[in-house]
């Protein structure tokens, strides 16, 4: 088994014979940072989501990379290649991991209300008539942003079959999946007291360029959610790492971040997080799994 890449809060093994090994950790990490800090249980509850969600989106019919997770902190998966260089991806290109990450939002949160409240996205064009935080959207959005550059930036869907060798019906049966798979998780999730804010998919194509679901999604990281009682009481209950986020905007640390990033400037390390926040967020992590899967979490013994 070799080291095939060390990500942000897995890291990935190639197996040989066309299959990975992700081996999910307990690092966390924010604004394309990883924390000096892990967080106790993370990695088995995000592997055990991630799973749950694989098999939900195989029964609705949708192509995923997923074979099998051997473990509780496990996933073995179909290997697809890395293809970074942009102008190799044409619509004839086999076999390779979509270079985009595939954002559908359905309420107004995080970084997309501050691009509304700095008239960097026009409120008009989504049919609003004002920027209220958790407000829900008319209809759900769908944004693309890089996935292989080192910081993400966002596309317009131009630009997002530009950069990928997607054809515009790839680009539309793409936004029809993440409809039909966000269809399907808020009407589980709402039977158990969550609403689904917001989240991210990655997609690539078979040897036969066959659609695939790709990677990991549905679970406390990859996306945002609220407690749906508290929501319809009028208060926005944060229960997704959107709790770590929050920390460093009220530390100062995420201002510091982005005017650096905009200035060109050396960025500041990411400080690590309070002993109380880690125990807190360690708990979130092990409810959201399983109010999301509806499923009992087991720790595995150590």
């Amino acid at each position: 088994m070799e080291l095939y890449k060390k990500g942000k809060v897995k890291d990935v093994y190639d197996l040989g014979n066309g299959r990975l090994k992700y081996i999910f950790t307990d690092k966390i990490s924010v604004f394309d940072k990883i924390i000096p800090t892990e967080i106790p249980h993370k990695g088995e509850t995000l592997c055990l989501t991630s799973v749950y969600w694989m098999k939900k989106a195989e029964n609705m019919g949708v192509k995923t990379d997923f074979i099998e997770s051997p473990s509780a902190r496990e996933m073995i998966v179909k290997k697809v290649r890395i293809i970074k260089d942009y102008n190799k991806l044409t619509p004839q290109t086999t076999d390779y991991l979509i270079p985009l990450e595939v954002i559908c939002r359905h309420y107004i949160a995080g970084s997309f209300y501050d691009r509304l409240k700095k008239g960097k996205i026009d409120p008009k064009q989504l049919g609003l008539g004002s920027v209220e935080y958790g407000a829900p959207l008319p209809e759900p959005h769908i944004e693309f942003t890089t996935k292989l550059e080192p910081v993400d930036r966002h596309l317009t869907e131009k630009e997002a079959m530009e950069i990928s060798g997607l054809t515009p019906d790839e680009l539309e049966d793409i936004k029809e999946t993440v409809l039909k798979i966000d269809e399907t998780i808020q009407r589980e999730v709402s039977q158990r007291g969550l609403i689904h804010v917001d989240g991210k998919k990655e997609f690539g194509f078979d040897e036969d360029r066959q659609l695939m679901l790709v990677d990991t999604f549905g679970t406390a990281d990859e996306d945002r959610w609220w407690d749906k009682k508290e929501y319809e009481k009028g208060k926005i209950v944060e229960l997704s790492k959107e709790k770590v986020r929050q920390h460093y905007r009220q530390t100062g640390y995420h201002q510091r971040l982005m005017e650096a990033r905009e200035k060109g400037l050396k960025e500041p390390d990411i400080p690590p997080l309070p002993d109380k926040l880690v125990e807190e967020i360690s708990h979130l992590y092990i409810t959201m799994y399983e109010r999301i899967t509806g499923e009992k979490f087991t720790p595995t013994p150590k």
